[in-house]
Protein backbone atom coordinates (compact mmCIF):
# COMPACT_ATOMS: atom_id res chain seq x y z
CA UNK A 1 0.00 0.00 0.00
CA UNK A 2 3.34 2.28 1.17
CA UNK A 3 4.63 1.88 -2.47
CA UNK A 4 1.62 2.38 -4.19
CA UNK A 5 0.34 5.66 -2.12
CA UNK A 6 4.21 6.54 -3.18
CA UNK A 7 3.66 6.29 -7.12
CA UNK A 8 -0.12 8.04 -7.15
CA UNK A 9 1.32 10.97 -5.02
CA UNK A 10 0.78 14.50 -6.61
CA UNK A 11 -1.26 12.86 -9.59
CA UNK A 12 -4.25 14.45 -11.20
CA UNK A 13 -7.20 11.88 -11.69
CA UNK A 14 -10.02 12.53 -14.00
CA UNK A 15 -13.51 10.54 -13.05
CA UNK A 16 -16.35 10.24 -15.61
CA UNK A 17 -19.26 8.88 -13.69
CA UNK A 18 -18.12 9.65 -10.21
CA UNK A 19 -21.21 10.43 -9.26
CA UNK A 20 -22.40 7.20 -8.15
CA UNK A 21 -21.44 3.72 -8.37
CA UNK A 22 -17.97 2.73 -10.07
CA UNK A 23 -17.50 6.07 -10.09
CA UNK A 24 -17.68 7.21 -6.96
CA UNK A 25 -16.46 3.99 -5.48
CA UNK A 26 -13.07 4.59 -7.49
CA UNK A 27 -12.72 8.81 -6.39
CA UNK A 28 -13.29 7.09 -2.71
CA UNK A 29 -10.20 4.55 -3.03
CA UNK A 30 -8.71 6.92 -4.58
CA UNK A 31 -8.70 8.65 -1.67
CA UNK A 32 -7.89 6.35 0.76
CA UNK A 33 -5.10 4.93 -0.91
CA UNK A 34 -3.42 8.05 -1.49
CA UNK A 35 -5.14 10.17 1.16
CA UNK A 36 -2.41 13.06 1.85
CA UNK A 37 -1.22 14.68 -1.66
CA UNK A 38 -3.79 13.70 -4.65
CA UNK A 39 -5.90 15.56 -7.14
CA UNK A 40 -9.47 14.42 -7.73
CA UNK A 41 -11.70 15.78 -10.97
CA UNK A 42 -15.08 14.29 -10.52
CA UNK A 43 -17.70 14.74 -13.59
CA UNK A 44 -21.17 13.63 -13.55
CA UNK A 45 -24.40 15.12 -14.22
CA UNK A 46 -25.37 15.47 -10.72
CA UNK A 47 -23.13 18.32 -8.97
CA UNK A 48 -25.26 17.59 -5.98
CA UNK A 49 -24.24 14.04 -5.86
CA UNK A 50 -20.82 15.20 -6.66
CA UNK A 51 -20.10 17.30 -3.94
CA UNK A 52 -21.73 14.70 -1.64
CA UNK A 53 -18.42 12.37 -2.91
CA UNK A 54 -16.24 15.40 -2.16
CA UNK A 55 -17.40 16.07 0.82
CA UNK A 56 -17.50 11.90 2.58
CA UNK A 57 -13.46 12.26 1.00
CA UNK A 58 -12.58 15.38 3.24
CA UNK A 59 -13.96 13.27 6.09
CA UNK A 60 -10.73 11.15 6.17
CA UNK A 61 -8.52 12.58 3.23
CA UNK A 62 -7.84 16.14 4.25
CA UNK A 63 -4.40 16.19 1.78
CA UNK A 64 -6.87 15.56 -1.26
CA UNK A 65 -8.79 17.95 -3.23
CA UNK A 66 -11.69 17.13 -5.10
CA UNK A 67 -13.09 19.64 -7.98
CA UNK A 68 -16.70 18.49 -9.45
CA UNK A 69 -18.04 19.32 -12.57
CA UNK A 70 -20.97 19.07 -14.05
CA UNK A 71 -20.47 17.14 -17.51
CA UNK A 72 -22.43 15.15 -19.83
CA UNK A 73 -20.01 13.18 -21.34
CA UNK A 74 -22.47 11.95 -24.63
CA UNK A 75 -22.69 15.73 -25.04
CA UNK A 76 -18.84 16.07 -27.17
CA UNK A 77 -18.32 19.51 -27.51
CA UNK A 78 -19.17 20.12 -23.37
CA UNK A 79 -16.37 17.88 -23.42
CA UNK A 80 -13.82 19.84 -25.12
CA UNK A 81 -15.30 23.13 -23.30
CA UNK A 82 -14.63 21.30 -19.82
CA UNK A 83 -11.26 20.36 -20.34
CA UNK A 84 -10.16 23.82 -22.09
CA UNK A 85 -11.54 25.73 -19.43
CA UNK A 86 -10.06 23.91 -16.48
CA UNK A 87 -8.07 25.74 -13.75
CA UNK A 88 -4.67 26.02 -14.60
CA UNK A 89 -3.61 23.88 -11.32
CA UNK A 90 -5.99 20.98 -12.49
CA UNK A 91 -4.94 20.89 -16.10
CA UNK A 92 -2.09 18.33 -16.10
CA UNK A 93 -4.03 14.89 -15.83
CA UNK A 94 -1.89 12.14 -15.24
CA UNK A 95 -4.78 9.49 -14.93
CA UNK A 96 -8.02 9.13 -17.09
CA UNK A 97 -10.78 6.72 -15.38
CA UNK A 98 -13.41 6.96 -18.63
CA UNK A 99 -16.25 4.97 -16.26
CA UNK A 100 -19.43 6.76 -17.31
CA UNK A 101 -21.63 4.43 -19.07
CA UNK A 102 -25.40 2.82 -19.05
CA UNK A 103 -27.81 0.86 -20.16
CA UNK A 104 -31.72 1.07 -21.36
CA UNK A 105 -34.18 -1.31 -21.66
CA UNK A 106 -34.17 -4.98 -22.76
CA UNK A 107 -36.16 -4.39 -26.37
CA UNK A 108 -35.06 -6.69 -29.00
CA UNK A 109 -34.72 -5.30 -32.83
CA UNK A 110 -36.76 -4.45 -34.25
CA UNK A 111 -38.29 -2.88 -31.68
CA UNK A 112 -35.40 -1.10 -30.07
CA UNK A 113 -36.29 2.77 -29.38
CA UNK A 114 -34.05 4.94 -31.57
CA UNK A 115 -33.77 7.20 -28.52
CA UNK A 116 -32.43 4.28 -25.99
CA UNK A 117 -29.88 3.65 -29.15
CA UNK A 118 -28.59 7.10 -29.62
CA UNK A 119 -28.36 7.29 -25.67
CA UNK A 120 -25.88 4.33 -24.95
CA UNK A 121 -23.83 5.08 -27.99
CA UNK A 122 -23.67 8.69 -26.92
CA UNK A 123 -22.63 7.81 -23.57
CA UNK A 124 -20.83 4.80 -23.85
CA UNK A 125 -18.48 5.11 -26.84
CA UNK A 126 -18.55 8.45 -28.24
CA UNK A 127 -18.58 10.08 -24.93
CA UNK A 128 -15.32 8.23 -23.73
CA UNK A 129 -13.56 8.33 -27.40
CA UNK A 130 -14.02 12.33 -26.89
CA UNK A 131 -13.25 12.30 -23.74
CA UNK A 132 -9.91 10.49 -24.42
CA UNK A 133 -9.36 12.40 -26.99
CA UNK A 134 -9.70 15.62 -25.40
CA UNK A 135 -7.14 14.72 -22.57
CA UNK A 136 -4.66 12.42 -24.46
CA UNK A 137 -2.73 16.11 -25.87
CA UNK A 138 -2.08 16.26 -22.47
CA UNK A 139 -0.66 12.57 -21.99
CA UNK A 140 1.33 12.78 -24.75
CA UNK A 141 2.97 16.49 -24.48
CA UNK A 142 5.01 14.91 -21.93
CA UNK A 143 8.49 13.69 -22.19
CA UNK A 144 10.14 10.98 -23.64
CA UNK A 145 7.06 10.82 -25.70
CA UNK A 146 4.34 10.78 -23.39
CA UNK A 147 2.92 9.61 -20.06
CA UNK A 148 -0.26 9.05 -18.10
CA UNK A 149 -3.06 6.78 -17.58
CA UNK A 150 -6.13 5.75 -19.49
CA UNK A 151 -8.66 3.01 -17.83
CA UNK A 152 -11.51 2.20 -19.45
CA UNK A 153 -14.21 0.51 -17.95
CA UNK A 154 -16.14 -1.98 -19.89
CA UNK A 155 -18.17 -5.70 -19.44
CA UNK A 156 -18.38 -8.76 -20.26
CA UNK A 157 -20.95 -7.41 -22.18
CA UNK A 158 -18.37 -6.22 -24.78
CA UNK A 159 -17.16 -10.04 -24.75
CA UNK A 160 -20.73 -12.05 -24.46
CA UNK A 161 -23.61 -10.53 -26.32
CA UNK A 162 -27.10 -11.27 -25.14
CA UNK A 163 -30.50 -11.27 -26.37
CA UNK A 164 -32.25 -8.22 -24.76
CA UNK A 165 -29.02 -6.40 -24.90
CA UNK A 166 -27.77 -6.22 -28.39
CA UNK A 167 -27.57 -1.97 -28.30
CA UNK A 168 -25.72 -2.39 -24.75
CA UNK A 169 -23.46 -5.52 -26.12
CA UNK A 170 -21.99 -3.55 -29.12
CA UNK A 171 -21.41 -0.31 -27.25
CA UNK A 172 -19.10 -2.46 -24.60
CA UNK A 173 -17.27 -4.25 -27.85
CA UNK A 174 -16.95 -0.80 -29.35
CA UNK A 175 -14.71 -0.06 -26.43
CA UNK A 176 -13.31 -3.04 -26.27
CA UNK A 177 -11.87 -2.26 -30.21
CA UNK A 178 -10.93 1.30 -29.25
CA UNK A 179 -8.93 0.50 -26.44
CA UNK A 180 -6.99 -2.31 -28.30
CA UNK A 181 -6.19 -0.23 -31.20
CA UNK A 182 -5.70 2.83 -29.06
CA UNK A 183 -2.83 0.86 -26.90
CA UNK A 184 -1.47 0.00 -30.08
CA UNK A 185 -1.03 3.47 -31.61
CA UNK A 186 0.35 4.35 -28.35
CA UNK A 187 3.20 1.62 -27.87
CA UNK A 188 6.12 3.82 -28.37
CA UNK A 189 5.05 5.87 -25.78
CA UNK A 190 4.54 5.53 -21.80
CA UNK A 191 0.73 6.01 -21.72
CA UNK A 192 -0.84 3.09 -20.76
CA UNK A 193 -3.91 2.19 -22.12
CA UNK A 194 -5.98 -0.48 -19.79
CA UNK A 195 -9.95 -1.97 -19.73
CA UNK A 196 -11.15 -3.58 -16.71
CA UNK A 197 -14.26 -5.63 -17.55
CA UNK A 198 -16.61 -6.56 -14.64
CA UNK A 199 -19.34 -9.03 -14.92
CA UNK A 200 -22.09 -8.15 -12.63
CA UNK A 201 -21.94 -5.38 -10.85
CA UNK A 202 -24.96 -4.31 -7.76
CA UNK A 203 -25.16 -0.23 -8.80
CA UNK A 204 -28.00 2.11 -10.17
CA UNK A 205 -27.38 0.41 -13.68
CA UNK A 206 -30.67 -1.93 -13.46
CA UNK A 207 -32.23 1.06 -12.07
CA UNK A 208 -31.50 2.66 -15.11
CA UNK A 209 -32.46 -0.40 -17.22
CA UNK A 210 -35.45 -0.89 -16.52
CA UNK A 211 -36.29 3.56 -16.64
CA UNK A 212 -36.36 4.13 -12.90
CA UNK A 213 -38.15 0.37 -11.73
CA UNK A 214 -36.76 -0.25 -9.20
CA UNK A 215 -38.60 -3.33 -8.06
CA UNK A 216 -37.52 -4.72 -11.44
CA UNK A 217 -34.07 -3.89 -11.02
CA UNK A 218 -33.94 -5.79 -7.30
CA UNK A 219 -34.80 -8.46 -8.91
CA UNK A 220 -32.10 -8.64 -11.20
CA UNK A 221 -29.71 -9.63 -7.94
CA UNK A 222 -31.91 -11.90 -6.34
CA UNK A 223 -30.54 -15.02 -5.16
CA UNK A 224 -27.01 -14.14 -5.75
CA UNK A 225 -23.89 -12.45 -4.36
CA UNK A 226 -23.00 -9.37 -7.14
CA UNK A 227 -19.87 -7.26 -7.25
CA UNK A 228 -19.71 -4.53 -5.48
CA UNK A 229 -18.60 -1.12 -7.02
CA UNK A 230 -15.67 -1.06 -4.63
CA UNK A 231 -14.72 -4.55 -5.89
CA UNK A 232 -14.25 -3.68 -9.11
CA UNK A 233 -12.60 0.12 -7.76
CA UNK A 234 -9.77 -1.89 -5.81
CA UNK A 235 -8.50 -3.17 -8.94
CA UNK A 236 -9.05 0.30 -10.40
CA UNK A 237 -6.61 1.61 -8.27
CA UNK A 238 -3.96 -1.67 -8.35
CA UNK A 239 -3.90 -0.81 -11.84
CA UNK A 240 -2.82 2.63 -11.65
CA UNK A 241 -1.23 2.63 -9.22
CA UNK A 242 1.68 -0.26 -10.71
CA UNK A 243 5.47 0.56 -11.37
CA UNK A 244 5.00 2.97 -14.95
CA UNK A 245 6.23 0.25 -17.06
CA UNK A 246 3.45 -2.40 -15.65
CA UNK A 247 0.76 -2.48 -17.31
CA UNK A 248 -2.36 -4.15 -16.34
CA UNK A 249 -3.75 -4.07 -19.86
CA UNK A 250 -7.16 -6.22 -19.77
CA UNK A 251 -9.14 -7.48 -16.15
CA UNK A 252 -11.60 -9.33 -16.56
CA UNK A 253 -13.66 -10.04 -12.88
CA UNK A 254 -16.48 -11.64 -11.91
CA UNK A 255 -18.89 -12.51 -8.77
CA UNK A 256 -17.98 -15.69 -7.86
CA UNK A 257 -20.95 -17.32 -9.31
CA UNK A 258 -21.07 -15.94 -12.88
CA UNK A 259 -17.06 -16.99 -13.33
CA UNK A 260 -18.04 -19.87 -14.80
CA UNK A 261 -21.05 -19.09 -17.27
CA UNK A 262 -21.42 -15.34 -18.05
CA UNK A 263 -23.69 -14.97 -20.50
CA UNK A 264 -26.20 -17.49 -18.58
CA UNK A 265 -26.07 -14.46 -15.80
CA UNK A 266 -26.34 -12.07 -18.67
CA UNK A 267 -29.75 -13.52 -19.73
CA UNK A 268 -30.48 -13.10 -15.87
CA UNK A 269 -29.66 -9.87 -16.06
CA UNK A 270 -32.63 -8.31 -18.16
CA UNK A 271 -34.88 -9.47 -15.77
CA UNK A 272 -37.06 -11.93 -17.87
CA UNK A 273 -37.59 -15.46 -16.74
CA UNK A 274 -39.26 -16.60 -19.75
CA UNK A 275 -36.76 -15.30 -22.14
CA UNK A 276 -34.04 -16.58 -19.57
CA UNK A 277 -35.18 -20.27 -19.84
CA UNK A 278 -35.73 -20.55 -23.94
CA UNK A 279 -32.17 -18.98 -24.46
CA UNK A 280 -30.77 -20.97 -22.14
CA UNK A 281 -32.45 -23.98 -23.81
CA UNK A 282 -30.85 -22.82 -26.93
CA UNK A 283 -27.01 -22.15 -25.89
CA UNK A 284 -27.10 -25.55 -23.94
CA UNK A 285 -28.00 -27.29 -27.35
CA UNK A 286 -25.28 -25.27 -29.08
CA UNK A 287 -22.81 -25.50 -26.26
CA UNK A 288 -23.11 -29.14 -24.65
CA UNK A 289 -25.15 -31.18 -27.31
CA UNK A 290 -28.30 -31.37 -25.11
CA UNK A 291 -31.72 -30.04 -24.31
Amino acid sequence: MASMASRLMGKTILITGASSGIGRACALEFARTCPDNLKLILTARRIDALEKVADDIARYAEGVQVLPVKLDVSKPQDIQGFVGGLPEEWRSVDVLVNNAGLVKGVAQAPDISPADISTMFDTNVTGLIAMTQAILPIFKAREDGGRGDIINIGSIAGREPYPGGSIYCATKAAVRSFTDALRRELIATRIRVIEIDPGQVETEFSIVRFYGDKEKAKKVYEGCDPLTPEDVAEIVVFAAGRKENVVLADALVFPNHQVCDPLRLSLQSIGSDALFKLCWRVIRRWRCGVG
